[in-house]
């Protein structure tokens, strides 16, 4: 239908021109060939700019139309009709982009794992490589051997990154992005991305033994039998081992921060208990109920709500925290326009409200039983509000006057704590609670229910009992109240979840990586530490030895991950939460962590290796 005839039907004819506050209108624009966003988005607030020039002031608004643009600073912004798309996109989405950078940072560990592995495995095969040269193989056909082992490598495991894929992908995405659409691992752009993967990977961690081959000296490395030129050789493998401790630093870093952030986010005091309080929704599906009915029948369940075990409270609700809240202008003696100071939010509530929802009254009263239909009409206002309105006065039974209430003054009985309607950060909202839910709309909304304990065992056993009560195909729904915070909450959960995950695997990469190639050293060294211990050299000494070298390359590798931790912190901290990117702490155990797995990981090869008795492996090496 016109919009015209839609605003008509939503109130006074006026309704659209009028209460400019009230209806909400968005516009879908198509771009003109050429035109980017940003300047779309200049030219639609130059006109809506226009728009408040030309409406002049509404009622109540004694401002001029330059003092309106400055207060309410009116912004177009052209953007795709999917939100997650930009330019402005939610933080959600934001930790989601970032969770493809924290898969690749592990890819690289696992590839530079890999590539250290062959690397090592190539310098035992010198011998082989060079005699078979020697007999007539081409350094071509070589190299091409060697990448096809590291292709194979990488086929396989992507054929079980896949399997896995598809047997944990529930798991997977209730833990990284739950309520995102669950893409099939069957899905050819999957496929497609997985064989690119695959090719890319499988050529990297070739790289450094085709290197290797396309050095080789015939006639030193058959005399030899593969220990020359193995020096130089452990210096990429220890540049790989610097890599992978780098790079796990991050990722444990961004674990820490965001724990954080997730601890911080669930200290907030919203204002009111979520756990422990269910939303009672009703959907009259095919049922037509005059405004007494409806009373009638939001009351009778409000009174058999009250009567189930294990309900400790229950209340009439009209609005839900995070759930969509109602503003109305007000007016106020003494002041000439209330809008200045923001948007001001109610919710019309009943009796027992406060104590449900477990919102704490700071002064004076809540809503009482006789707050009814015909009594003084009368308000709560929030701590917030109570301060912009009336600062440094008492609020207790000051006068409000509400423009869609003929009431002429509505009194401020009480001041309750402050809450979180929208975000968890500031808010920029003032709240009051209206008269009682019986004065205002009293055929609107459902119920607010406090649980005595479990809520999400309370709900089926409720929803039975309401469902009885209800009239023909109509029904009742109930959801915890805390399932529309968790909604704001993912952002940190998810990367809470991911960057400790990843965090975790990249750890034990990078401790396994360590390990090997500590105990390839030691294998390698078996003739030089035999010697020592014979020269008298103690055991201890011969694993400090050992293990002071896997020390070093973590420091290394720790310095080198704190100082791009220190560079990426700018682009973190705008997804954390009241945590700063820089925290010593986090830094400070993260260090710990990951020093101790790498003398874990160090000492044990090299413990292995100061047992050796020296006299039998000499005698056999002798020979």
């Amino acid at each position: 239908v016109p919009i015209a005839t839609y605003a008509a039907s939503e109130g006074p004819a006026d309704w659209a021109t009028t209460y400019t506050w009230a209806f909400g209108m968005e516009t879908m624009v198509r771009r003109k060939p050429g035109v980017n966003s940003v300047a779309a988005s200049a030219d639609l607030t130059h006109a809506l700019e226009l728009s408040f020039r030309a409406q002049g002031s509404v009622r109540s608004d004694t401002r001029t139309a330059d003092q309106r643009i400055a207060d309410l600073r009116p912004r177009g912004l052209a953007g795709p009709l999917l939100l997650e798309r930009g330019p402005e996109r939610s933080s959600e989405a934001k930790v989601a982009t970032w969770l493809g950078g924290v898969t690749l940072i592990v890819l690289l560990i696992a590839c530079a794992n890999v590539a250290s592995l062959l690397l090592a495995r190539g310098l035992n095969r010198r011998r082989e490589i060079a005699l078979r040269i020697a007999l007539g193989v081409s350094k071509l056909r070589l190299i091409s051997q060697l990448l096809t082992e590291s292709l194979l490598l990488a086929l396989s495991g992507a054929v079980l990154g896949l399997v896995l894929a598809g047997w944990l992908s529930s798991l997977l995405s209730a833990s990284f992005l739950p309520g995102a659409k669950r893409a099939s691992v069957a899905d050819l752009r999957t496929l497609a991305f997985t064989a690119a993967v695959t090719l890319i990977v499988g050529v990297a961690t070739s790289l450094f033994p085709v290197l290797q081959a396309r050095r080789l000296s015939l006639t030193e490395d058959i005399a030899s039998g593969g220990r020359s030129g193995t020096a130089p050789r452990s210096r990429a493998r220890a540049a790989l081992l610097v890599v992978q401790g780098a790079l796990s630093l991050l990722l444990l870093v961004g674990a820490g921060l965001f724990v954080r952030s997730l601890r911080n986010v669930r200290d907030v005091r919203l204002g009111y208990d979520a756990d422990s309080v269910l939303v009672v929704e009703l959907a009259m599906r095919d049922v037509r109920l005059d405004s007494a009915q409806t009373v009638a029948l939001r009351r009778r369940l409000l009174d058999v709500a009250r009567e189930m075990p294990g309900v400790s409270h229950a209340t009439l609700q009209f609005a839900e925290p995070f759930g969509g809240m109602t503003s109305w202008p007000i007016l106020v003696a003494g002041i000439d326009s209330t809008r200045k100071f923001g948007i001001f939010e109610l919710n019309a509530v009943s009796p027992d409200y406060f104590a449900t929802m477990g919102t704490r009254v700071l002064r004076g009263r809540g809503i009482e039983r006789g707050d009814v239909a015909g009594a003084t009409h009368v308000m709560v206002v929030g701590a917030a509000m109570a301060r912009v309105l009336w600062p440094g006065e008492d609020p207790l039974g000051k006068c409000v006057r509400m423009l869609v209430d003929p009431v002429p003054c509505v009194y401020v009985v009480g001041v309750a704590e402050d809450i979180h309607s929208r975000s968890l950060g500031p808010e920029t909202r003032n709240f009051y609670y209206y008269l009682a839910a019986e004065q205002m709309r009293p055929q609107e909304g459902g119920l607010f229910v406090r649980s005595a304990g479990n809520a999400q065992q309370l709900i089926e056993p409720l929803r039975r009992r309401l469902q009885a009560e209800m009239p023909g195909a109509s029904y009742v729904t109930l959801t915890r109240m805390a399932a529309s915070i968790e909604g704001v909450t993912r952002p940190w959960v998810m990367g809470a979840n991911v960057f400790t995950a990843f965090g975790v695997l990249a750890l034990v990469l990078a401790a396994v990586g360590l390990y090997s190639v500590i105990a390839y050293n030691v294998a390698q060294r078996r003739h030089e530490l035999a010697v020592r211990m014979a020269l008298g050299a103690a055991a201890g000494s011969v694993v400090r030895l050992v293990a002071s070298e896997g020390m070093r390359l973590a420091l290394y590798g720790v310095a080198l991950g704190g100082a791009i931790a220190v560079q990426l912190g700018r682009f973190v901290e705008p997804l954390l939460f009241k945590q700063s990117p820089y925290d010593p702490v986090v830094f400070g155990i993260v260090i710990g962590v990951l020093l101790l797995v790498a003398l874990v990981a160090s000492a044990i090869p090299a413990t292995r290796g100061a047992r050796v008795d020296p006299n039998t492996l000499l005698r056999a090496d002798a020979g």
